[in-house]
């Protein structure tokens, strides 16, 4: 391997998505590039070599070269976008004055188009923002209007100017509101159309069809071709002249057109040499069903990061390795490139599974329920394409309307929020996620480990929307009901059944799971004839005050009157209100044909929408869970999402001045002093009241004297604080006498077990006490969480987090959240507390959380919230090097 030039930032490398769906390498330039430069350039058309440098230069000269490759990777950077190890872009900045540096592009004219420039811009602005650069300048033609549009379009507020036939441009790199909006719909736009090229190939080639009946790349092979897939189907084999019917090549470089998608069934030893040859046929995207990875060991790992590797250096996804396959019903594709044949219907659940022994049972039971699907995928060890890849695809596929996602892990989760909120404001999203301190990571999964309380990850979830259940039978018990039904408008329900003690229990249950009864609960006599049936849940559905509908029926004699399920299709058909029903322990969607809930495939289904067909569940307790998830769902998807926090009397570049400073002094960072602690949070406008450390009485007495009366004494140990027993604190002392007999009380008690560290401060007015804090978690990125001071933290873990950037709303759910937050609202006849002057620190501290990495943890304890305002009297922070987020700053696959 080459040996890195000096200060070289690892961290600036990137693969990132283009517009087209394809993947490039960004990277920092270095003088090895020198021989790539001249190739770049030599590739040029003279009318973009002129554009670039305002002169016909078709040839650089070795000086040129050199100050090409060269640079500080500070004051001067300088980025390439690679594919195939050949440079397609290159963009750089020069820093002109203290904060304002020049920025100029070059992109390869075969790749104009596809978004290279945005990227490099993205990525440029974001180096540039943490070395101290606030904005950037540029000189461009007038007739370039390529990279005139580049820099129009990225979101930022350009000025701009001509002299001497020159358009000179001006903007601030600093986000803004509109510059992220246009980067995650940039994202969202490039990873959607990689992940519809997946699944709209033109091509298929299995790669190991095999002519054994039972191997895995038969069995592939024939389910394409069983489901009749509409583009064309290749087999590879190098031993075979022909497989199913299909004429067979060696390898996929044989085929004169190419694939689009490969599916590899070979031997994981053989899998390198197998991405080679697609790397040379053009292939786009890998399905690898392979195993024998990074579930089995250390080998497996490194020859599972080659491949990725290979794949992504020559542009090519990849799905899996050790994956189930992929399937798209849409008509025009019929694509089932699974281990399985027997698929569900054509519906309208998107789903997505990273095991791939689950991916059968989930399969299987969606096909049990008679629940279709538009699209289905398997992740495997999730190397490349992920969750979040098929959410970025599902918000503008039409032919989903709500999607269920099985997670193992989660690699990105800070991106996952931030896509998971944006597909739920219009589809609902059901998750599956396994609860556990390690959060479940099997082998295999590169995923960070965290830090943060499993807890955290749910916070995450109820954030962004998203409906989370324990198992895969829950997710479809919630699935049939969204997919088929319309949501509920509000919380109150009508409880009919024939059974007067079933009813009974479905009302308890609704009613425990937040739901209100308003009709009912109503039970027909067990021998009601269809038509008193009927009658009882028409009334139910026409009540103005029902949002909707819970029916039950067990059948008198054990078979279940056809009179009765065509009396609740015919209520629910002609209600925009929606419908669960138990009936005779069945589960699935009723749609209308005799026993479909038991069908394991199933006819057309009208294009357009789905058919309000009812969902059926074997108890009501499951489908009352079902309906109390949509209704929070439904709830959840009106209420106002809030504004992005702002906040004014913002001073990052004090903040980063300071960062940088004391990273200089101790670079494996440390925790800071009172005094600097001070000095950082000021710059986010957050004042704490001075404490002074005192290690005698006479020093305490002189604070005080300092600090002004009242004062309180404390001791800092760990050990004592929070404690009744051993109490470390006095609080209230107005003297010099009083202060004295404090320190000296607490010395000789605090003395034996080491806890005798005091500060003295000034007493403030009586309030609740909190903790307002946040952490840099490996996985999650920044945390911010609040809690109310004492045992509520430290006993019960009465805590509540959010992940940054923050909503207005969602740092006014932050203390809501918490079970004791009665005592922020005026407990027992206290006057409330100022919510607003606890929301503008918790504010100042998620954007000051968010803006800078090396904020390792921040911890405001205790913050008094008093009627009038809030004090924080104590503040920790440790602070370490920055590490590369898993969502950072700029357009990134990780």
């Amino acid at each position: 391997m080459t040996e890195l030039p000096p200060g070289y930032p690892v961290l600036a490398e990137a693969d990132v998505v283009l517009r087209d769906g394809s993947v490039c390498r960004l990277r920092p330039i270095k003088p090895s590039d020198a021989e790539g430069v001249r190739r770049f350039h030599a590739g040029q058309s003279d009318e973009s070599i002129y554009l670039r440098f305002f002169a016909p230069m078709r040839n650089l000269s070795d000086r040129d070269i050199k100050r090409f490759t060269e640079v500080d990777y500070h004051d001067r950077m300088a980025l390439v976008a690679t594919i195939r190890d050949e440079i397609i872009g290159i963009g750089r900045y020069d820093r002109v004055s203290e904060h304002s540096a020049e920025v100029a592009f070059n992109i390869s004219d075969h790749y104009h188009g596809k978004g290279v420039g945005s990227v490099l811009l993205e990525h440029l602005a974001a180096l540039a923002h943490h070395r101290d650069i606030a904005a950037f300048e540029a000189e461009v033609l007038p007739h370039n209007r390529k990279m005139l549009s580049v820099f129009a379009e990225a979101g930022y507020q350009v000025r701009r100017h001509i002299e001497d036939g020159v358009v000179s441009l001006h903007f601030d790199i600093e986000p803004t509101a509109e510059s992220l909006s246009v980067r995650f719909a940039r994202e969202h736009r490039a990873e959607a159309q990689s992940v519809r090229a997946m699944l709209h190939p033109g091509s298929v080639a299995v790669i190991g069809a095999s002519r054994r009946e039972r191997a895995i790349g038969h069995q592939v092979l024939k389910h394409i071709i069983g489901g009749q897939f509409t583009g064309q189907v290749h087999a590879v084999n190098p031993s075979a002249d022909s497989v199913l019917g299909l004429e067979a090549v060696r390898t996929v470089r044989d085929l004169p057109d190419g694939a689009e998608l490969a599916v590899i069934a070979v031997p994981a030893e053989e899998v390198l040499s197998v991405v080679t040859d697609c790397a040379a046929a053009r292939v786009r995207t890998l399905v690898i069903i392979s195993s024998g990875f990074a579930e089995v060991g250390e080998e497996g790992t490194r020859l599972q990061h080659e491949v990725l590797r290979l794949a992504r250096s020559h542009g090519m996804r990849v799905v899996g390795p050790n994956s189930f396959g992929l399937i798209n019903n849409d008509p025009s594709v019929s694509l089932n490139a699974t281990l399985t044949p027997t698929i569900p219907h054509k519906g309208y659940l998107g789903l997505f599974s990273q095991s791939g022994a689950l991916a059968i049972a989930n399969l299987d039971s969606a096909a049990r329920r008679n629940l279709g699907i538009s699209v289905f995928a398997s992740a495997g060890n999730r190397v490349d394409v992920s969750g979040n890849d098929l959410m970025q695809y599902w918000v503008d596929d039409e032919r989903t309307h709500a999607v269920g996602l099985y997670l193992e892990s989660m690699g990105n989760p800070r991106k996952f929020s931030r896509i998971a909120r944006h597909l739920a404001t219009n589809k609902p999203v059901i998750v599956v996620k396994a609860s556990s301190a390690s959060y479940g990571v099997p082998p295999g999964h590169r995923v960070r480990q965290p830090k943060v309380k499993p807890h955290a990850f749910t916070a995450m979830l109820d954030q962004a929307g998203v409906i989370r259940c324990e198992n895969v039978h829950q997710m479809f018990d919630v699935a049939q009901l969204l997919v088929h039904q319309p949501l509920p408008r509000g919380r109150r329900v009508a409880v009919v059944g024939n059974s007067s003690q079933l009813a009974a229990l479905s009302a308890d249950n609704a009613t425990a799971r937040g739901l209100e009864v308003v009709h009912g609960p109503t039970a027909v006599r067990t021998e009601a004839s269809a038509q008193e049936f009927r009658e009882a849940v028409d009334a139910a559905f026409d009540d103005p005050e029902v949002d909707s509908v819970i029916t039950c029926f067990i059948p008198p004699v054990g078979a279940l009157d056809q009179e009765v399920v065509d009396a609740l299709r015919h209520a629910a058909s002609r209600s925009d209100k929606p419908c669960v029903a138990t009936l005779l322990g069945m589960r699935g969607v009723d749609t209308g044909s005799d026993n479909a809930y038991f069908a394991h495939e199933w006819g057309e289904v009208a294009e357009g929408q789905p058919r309000q067909a009812i969902p059926l569940y074997p108890m009501p307790e499951e489908a009352i869970r079902a309906l109390a998830a949509a209704t929070n769902y439904g709830q959840w998807r009106e209420k106002d999402k809030g504004e992005t926090v702002v906040r004014e009397g913002i001073d990052r570049w004090a903040v980063r001045a300071l960062l940088d400073r004391i990273l200089q002094e101790d670079p494996e960072g440390r925790a800071l002093t009172t005094g600097e602690a001070q000095e950082l949070l000021a710059g986010y406008g957050i004042e704490v009241w001075p404490r002074h450390e005192v290690a005698t009485a006479d020093e305490a007495v002189a604070a005080a004297n300092e600090v002004g009366y009242p004062v309180v004494v404390k001791s800092l140990s760990p050990l004592v604080r929070g404690q009744a027993v051993l109490e470390g604190i006095r609080v209230d002392l107005h003297d010099e006498i009083a202060v004295r007999a404090a320190f000296e009380t607490m010395d000789r008690r605090l003395a034996p077990i080491d806890a005798n560290y005091f500060v003295v401060q000034r007493m403030a007015g009586p309030g609740v006490s909190t903790v307002l804090s946040t952490v840099e978690d490996p996985l999650f990125g920044p945390v911010v969480s609040f809690s109310i001071a004492g045992a509520p933290t430290t006993m019960l873990d009465d805590v509540a987090y959010r992940i940054p950037p923050l909503t207005d709303i969602d740092v006014g759910e932050l203390l809501d959240e918490i079970k004791s937050a009665p005592l922020l609202h005026g407990h027992r006849g206290s006057a409330p507390v100022d919510r607003a002057a606890l929301e503008d620190i918790l504010g100042r501290l998620s954007l000051m959380s968010d803006d800078f990495l090396e904020l390792s943890s921040v911890e405001l304890n205790p913050v008094i919230a008093h009627p009038d305002g809030a004090t924080v009297l104590g503040a920790e922070i440790i602070i370490a090097p920055a590490r590369r987020r898993t969502d950072p700053g700029a357009r990134s696959m990780t």
